[in-house]
């Protein structure tokens, strides 16, 4: 006999709580061996390739491309144990118990091979989803799951009933958690209609529309409208969810929370053009600009490490930080994302090109890691890429500072007493005004402009 086990969306780390089905790499009926990638989901911080820990015959999906679900809803179900004559050659039926690794195991997939579900496994099939606007959450609910704690019931839910004395209340999700507070409903006399007891949008819902029933006042007639007013302006609605979603919480939680200021100067990056290619000239990996520009910043960071901190406002204390990991801007087809290079201040040039182009390839790509998108202490911008001088960037919370670097031009300048065309480069520094004050972030900005026009000031600190 085969038994059908259930495999949820596990929790992929760094506070994570929901998922954007992007792609399934399997289909009903397959052959998945234990530890086979079968899903590619979207997080708020990175594209994940799910690993399954049972092997067996997939006999149910949840979810289509496109559908956002909640940690610990059901992805799919798979049915282990079988005779070994109806999945020939099935992988072993034991889960690996990598449910939560989120990334892979590195197992080589198995051959996939469409079967039928073996005889006496009860495939788990994806009910008639709910009624149209009711939550998409509540189409994972098992077909027959009744309330079974008394109470008033219609619909599959039930209202009045106090299941919940003490305890946490088994909610699907923090959205709905919130719908409820939002809107005055107490979760504890609420049945929910889900596995176990679980409580769904479509239940808080539900009890909204019977509130409102029971207390609707008479609706007023319509206040006639005048002829010549403008008809309402309509527009397209693009949901903030995924990396975007992600993005827009933290800077305005950083413009919420960081009293921030921004000066700037310009310099003379006609030299450090010349090294860089005396150095590529010489053989050997190439070096480049974002490289070199990394190496003055954890210099700068060296002599002014008020601007690689952190504030603890809980404590109210500034935390200077010991190592230097550096963030730096990336557009991509998702969004801007912030990869981070780990120990930046122990690398030199070569280890620091490698890196960046390393990390940018995995955002071009989509397979940055929540690891290598968090813990950044210090961020720098080349937003000259995008052909502008000058910018006032958003601090990336809980940093301290950001350095912005324009475009490298030719424009007139005073060389040596003399009028003539240099590459200029305009240098931009936001930082937190919490950590220090002007005076720091001045002289962190000049120590940089230093490096820029002269290279062979950073022979000190090599």
């Amino acid at each position: 006999m085969a038994q059908v086990l259930e495999f949820k969306l596990p929790d992929l780390g760094e506070g994570l709580t929901e998922a954007e089905i992007v792609r399934w790499l399997v289909e009903v009926g397959d052959v998945v061996a234990v530890d086979q990638l079968v899903v590619e989901v979207e997080t708020a911080k990175a594209m994940v390739e799910v690993p399954c820990p049972y092997g067996g015959v997939v006999t149910a999906r949840f979810g289509e491309e496109g559908t956002e679900l909640p940690v610990g809803a059901p992805l799919l179900t798979v049915a282990v144990g079988a005779p070994a004559s109806s999945i020939e050659g099935a992988a072993d039926d034991e889960g690996s118990g990598n449910v939560l690794v989120g990334y892979g195991t590195g197992a080589p997939p198995a051959r996939r091979r469409r079967v039928r579900p073996p005889t006496g496994a009860a495939p788990v099939r994806r009910p008639a989803g709910p009624p149209a606007g009711e939550d998409r959450h509540a189409a994972i609910v098992p077909a027959g799951t009744g309330t079974g704690r008394g109470g008033v019931e219609s619909g599959g839910r039930s209202i009045g009933a106090r299941p919940y004395a003490e305890g946490p209340v088994p909610v699907i999700s923090p959205l709905v958690r919130r719908l409820a507070r939002e809107n005055g409903v107490d979760l504890r006399e609420l049945e929910g209609s889900g596995p176990d007891g679980l409580i769904l949008r479509a239940d808080v819902e539900y009890a909204l529309r019977a509130a409102a029933g029971q207390s609707r006042p008479p609706v007023p007639a319509p206040a006639p409208v005048p002829t010549a007013a403008p008809s309402p302006a309509h527009g397209l609605r693009v949901p903030l969810r995924g990396v975007r979603g992600a993005v827009a919480d933290k800077l305005s939680r950083s413009r919420r929370e960081i009293p921030d200021a921004t000066c700037w100067v310009d310099a003379d990056a006609t030299e450090l053009m010349r090294a860089r290619a005396a150095m590529n000239a010489a053989g050997g990996p190439k070096i480049s600009l974002l490289a070199l520009l990394a190496r003055i910043c954890t210099a700068a960071l060296a002599r002014f490490p008020e601007l690689n901190s952190t504030v603890d406002m809980d404590a109210r204390e500034v935390v200077q930080l010991d190592q230097v990991h550096l963030g730096f801007a990336a557009q991509t087809e998702r969004g801007l994302v912030v990869p981070v290079v780990r120990d930046a201040h122990a690398r030199d040039a070569e280890g620091l090109s490698a890196e960046f182009a390393r990390l940018t390839e995995a955002a071009r790509t989509g397979r940055l890691t929540p690891a290598e998108l968090t813990g950044g202490t210090f961020t720098l911008n080349n937003y000259g890429v995008f052909g502008v001088d000058g910018s006032t960037p958003i601090i990336n919370h809980p940093e301290a500072a950001m350095l912005g670097v324009g475009r490298i031009i030719p424009k007139p300048w005073v060389h040596e007493g003399e009028l003539a065309v240099r590459q200029v480069v305009q240098l931009s520094l936001t930082f937190d005004h919490r950590v220090c004050d002007g005076g720091t972030a001045g002289g962190f900005l000049r120590y940089v402009a230093d490096c820029v026009e002269h290279p062979a000031v950073l022979l000190r600190t090599l």
